[in-house]
């Protein structure tokens, strides 16, 4: 617990990230509204972000309930839940081995791992470490049912928290698996006749009991293994429901198996397998992005990948009488990896450090493992077991702290993923985001034509660099940038609107206003593009029209303290002293919340002049609003 404090602590002093940090919460309404009875059946109702995860946006709502969008207690609220995991795992792994500095050496090292730090630092992976918990307590739970004679409600609780489990993230599908693993080393229920427990005395008599007595007894008489198969066939009808979900929700996340083709993926995949072991013993130049390679993999290195797993394999099979936990831990590993390897792809990466968080875990319990048996003889074994972790656990957590430095914000992110790879066009467009939200324009133009260099169909990255070029000013190369990514995806409801932004610029109010209505049909939550098209309407002199913009947009965003002051303006132009009164003192108490002096003077000075009937002649509405888009 010490150690991930020591860690990830750090993470207090962070920042939200701009990937995917927006789409879970602080841009997710219903997750930064915080708890409540609407965001609860949104949860349950509603896919999101290409995931059925009631459970993680449920946390992620808590947080915001308890903090609000202060970013540095939704990092506490992701360390401490980490730190949970492998506490309990520790427990379990003493408790099913009965080694205890074994298993405290194999929780430590998945505790502190480099690799775990994309999954502790970053917001977004609650869904990570809220299903590692559930993980845990689903294990526990078995171990009591398998250790304890035979009792429905603790079956029912694995049964339980394998179902929260997947309602957080469905990469537990494959857990049954992990069961029937433990059930063969270390439980060792292999080795019994039969795995079934006693029936307890008073279901020996008639009727639906001696039903059941004489199912128990018919499936005595079947061999180990299939009793063993057919004890978990409740949890593996769970599972494959949220298979079913998964593929469905995702859908449109697997775009990407339609321009990667199969050949690519499954040599991704096995290069992968062999890739994170790697990375588990040398934890160097980790990223939160890699790219994903296509067609382009050597074929030598396919061919290195395919004998590195059969020589592993053929090992752990034929030590598998002497040495079982070789063989449990590489089918472990293998087996939960198997979801996230990329056979299905979805999403652009090649591979991804949060993808080994349980996996890892089989990985350590066959190096520690085979260790301590390899010296169990040697007489200074405990001095070199002890000097051996402990060096190993202080190289580990400087790694790890190091790596979970460069999680701070989003340009130290993405400009160190650059550094650890190549040809990353997501990490310059990403980078070319966190610098436009600074105000980095010419910069972050610069990320975006490196993005499109390497992708020139980069629909986001050609949007961006037009929305970068409306900032400065370039309104002929924003509407050149604006139109190619609307040649590639129509329906870009912000390629619109920032070709949009750009007409209004150039005075070109008719076809800005056509560009902001297409925006706002293809979106129809789309504030801003709202809000423009009510400035447009209003320069074309359409005011009752715009008033409508207006009202929308404020009903969308009721802080929206420009929407409240334009709306205020068309209203005085309507004559409508009273309502525009009001609108003008809502915009007056946004602005006095946002510490902006200055439009809070121009508003009080506005509302004096509305108050004692003397009202100016009306000021043109306030110009178009012109925020990148990343």
């Amino acid at each position: 617990m010490l150690a991930v404090g020591l860690v990830f602590g750090q993470t207090v002093r962070y920042q939200f990230i701009n990937f995917d940090d927006d789409e879970y919460v602080y841009e997710n309404r219903q997750v930064s509204d915080g708890l409540s009875a609407e965001g609860i059946y949104w949860a349950f109702t509603h896919i999101h972000a290409g995931y059925w995860a009631p459970l993680t946006w449920f946390s992620l709502m808590l947080d915001c309930h308890l903090y609000g969008l202060n970013a540095g207690e939704h990092h506490l609220s992701n360390v401490v839940l980490h730190a949970a995991t492998p506490i309990l795992l520790f427990l379990l792994l003493w408790r099913m081995t009965g080694g205890l500095w074994s298993s405290a050496l194999a929780a430590a090292i998945f505790a502190v791992h480099p690799l775990r730090v994309e999954s502790v630092a970053w917001v977004t992976e609650r869904k990570d470490v809220l299903s590692g918990l559930f993980f845990a307590l689903t294990l526990g739970a078995y171990v009591s049912y398998v250790q304890h004679p035979f009792s429905a409600a603790r079956y029912l609780a694995t049964m339980v928290f394998l179902a929260f489990g997947l309602m957080a993230k469905p990469i537990l599908v494959t857990l049954p698996l992990v069961l029937l693993l433990l059930d063969y080393w270390p439980l060792g229920r292999f080795a019994s006749d039969s795995c079934l427990k006693p029936t307890p005395p008073h279901c020996n008599g008639g009727g639906v009991r001696g039903g059941a007595y004489s199912l128990q007894t018919s499936l005595r008489r079947l061999p180990i293994l299939w009793q063993l198969v057919i004890e978990k066939l409740p949890l593996v009808l769970l599972a494959a429901i949220f298979c079913g979900i998964t593929f469905w929700t995702q859908a449109d996340g697997r775009v990407a198996d339609e321009t990667l083709p199969l050949g690519g993926r499954i040599a991704n995949a096995l290069v992968s397998y062999v890739a994170y072991p790697g990375q588990s013993v040398y934890p160097a130049g980790l990223a939160v992005f890699y790219p994903h390679p296509g067609d382009n993999l050597p074929i030598w290195k396919v061919l290195v990948a395919v004998a590195v797993l059969a020589m592993i394999s053929a090992g752990v099979l034929a030590c598998r009488r002497h040495c079982p936990y070789l063989l449990v831990g590489w089918l472990w590993y293998l087996g939960m990896l198997a979801p996230v390897i990329g056979l299905v792809q979805a999403g652009s990466q090649a591979k991804a450090d949060r993808f080994t968080y349980l996996p890892q875990i089989g990985l350590c319990i066959a190096l520690i493992w085979t260790a301590t048996d390899l010296f169990h003889s040697w007489r200074f074994r405990h001095w070199a077991y002890g000097v051996a972790s402990a060096s190993a656990l202080a190289v580990l957590i400087g790694c790890a702290w190091r790596q979970t430095s460069f999680w701070r914000d989003s340009e130290t992110l993405w400009t160190h993923a650059l550094a650890c790879t190549l040809q990353n066009c997501a990490a310059h467009y990403n980078l070319g985001c966190a610098l436009a939200n600074r105000g980095r324009f010419d910069e972050a133009m610069t990320q975006y034509q490196k993005a499109v260099e390497i992708k020139p169909d980069y629909v986001d990255a050609l949007n961006n660099l037009g929305a970068a070029f409306v900032r400065l000013g370039r309104f002929d190369e924003a509407m050149a940038q604006c139109r190619k990514a609307l040649e590639i995806k129509p329906d870009l409801a912000e390629a619109h609107y920032n070709l949009g932004n750009a007409l209004a610029n150039r005075g070109r109010f008719d076809e800005a206003m056509a560009q902001y209505q297409k925006a706002v049909e293809i979106q129809p939550d789309y504030v801003e593009a709202h809000y423009n098209l009510g400035v447009a309407l209003a320069r074309l002199g359409r005011i009752d029209e715009a008033m409508t913009q207006y009202q929308k947009a404020v009903e969308i965003q009721p802080d929206y303290v420009e929407a409240h002051c334009n709306l205020g303006g068309v209203l005085a132009a309507r004559s409508r002293l009273v309502e525009a009164v009001a609108q003008y003192r809502k915009a007056l108490d946004l602005a006095t919340q946002h510490n902006n002096q200055t439009l809070a003077d121009a508003l009080r000075a506005t509302i004096a002049r509305y108050e004692t009937k003397k009202p100016s002649p009306q000021p043109p509405p306030t110009s178009v609003r012109l925020p990148p888009k990343p």
